[in-house]
């Protein structure tokens, strides 16, 4: 369940130094955006949830998990604890109760308890809406933040680079590096700021479909055979 949100897309310079890219390398990012939207004119966040908070838990439950896993798990889990305040007045323990099927979920329990609870006795109860503050919650670093302020706020601050972005990013020569800050900053210097939100679902809608880590369709789909190194060869 994804809730309508206004669509915040400032033009501001992003708060770090962005590496330099050709016209024309922007030019082939731009045709490939098309084409992956012509494709997946639907894709967006995959986790299921209807406010910010919620967003951020099971954000935070997604670590080394995978969407289906959080979403069979946080119905109960989300009922049980309706606000920030619920899950500041609970414990680690008891939170565990409702996450044991997702991995290292003693750890998640600690975070989401610890988040929660600087939400309520340092936001007033709100979820922050800035990277600044987002990443003083435990258990949220910058990709989690960019979920929740691009999902949860339409605000575009970066691109989420989880493991299908980060081998999109390589197949289709978006980036040649392997850490995911780094290609951060290259799809952020390629695409225009107002996408990167929805060009991490596109990513992860064409990765979680075609271009798949093993099996992957490279002779089969149309965007593949144009643009992927793999399926050239």
């Amino acid at each position: 369940m994804t809730p309508t949100t206004k669509i915040n897309t400032p033009t501001s310079k992003a708060e770090f130094k962005l590496p330099a890219k050709s016209k024309t390398e922007k030019a082939r990012a731009k045709r490939i955006l098309d084409e992956l939207l012509q494709h997946y004119p639907d894709a967006h966040c995959e986790l299921d949830y209807s406010n910010p908070h919620e967003l951020l838990v099971a954000t935070i439950l997604s670590a080394q998990a995978t969407d289906v896993s959080v979403n069979k798990a946080t119905p109960d889990l989300f009922k049980a604890f309706p606000d920030p305040a619920s899950y500041a007045g609970s414990t680690p323990a008891k939170l565990e109760t409702y996450i044991k099927t997702i991995g290292l979920f003693r750890n998640k329990a600690k975070s989401i308890h610890a988040a929660m609870t600087s939400i309520v006795e340092d936001f007033e109860s709100s979820v922050p809406d800035t990277m600044h503050d987002l990443i003083t919650l435990r258990g949220v670093a910058r990709k989690t933040a960019n979920v929740v302020l691009g999902n949860a706020y339409g605000i575009n601050v970066g691109v989420v680079v989880d493991t299908h972005v980060m081998r999109l990013s390589d197949r289709f020569g978006f980036s040649a590096h392997k850490d995911g800050a780094k290609i951060e900053k290259d799809l952020m210097a390629l695409f225009p700021r107002p996408h990167w939100t929805m060009l991490s679902h596109l990513l992860i809608f064409h990765g979680r479909r075609a271009c798949k880590a093993r099996g992957a369709l490279c002779a089969e789909h149309p965007l593949c055979r144009k643009y992927c190194a793999n399926a050239k060869a």
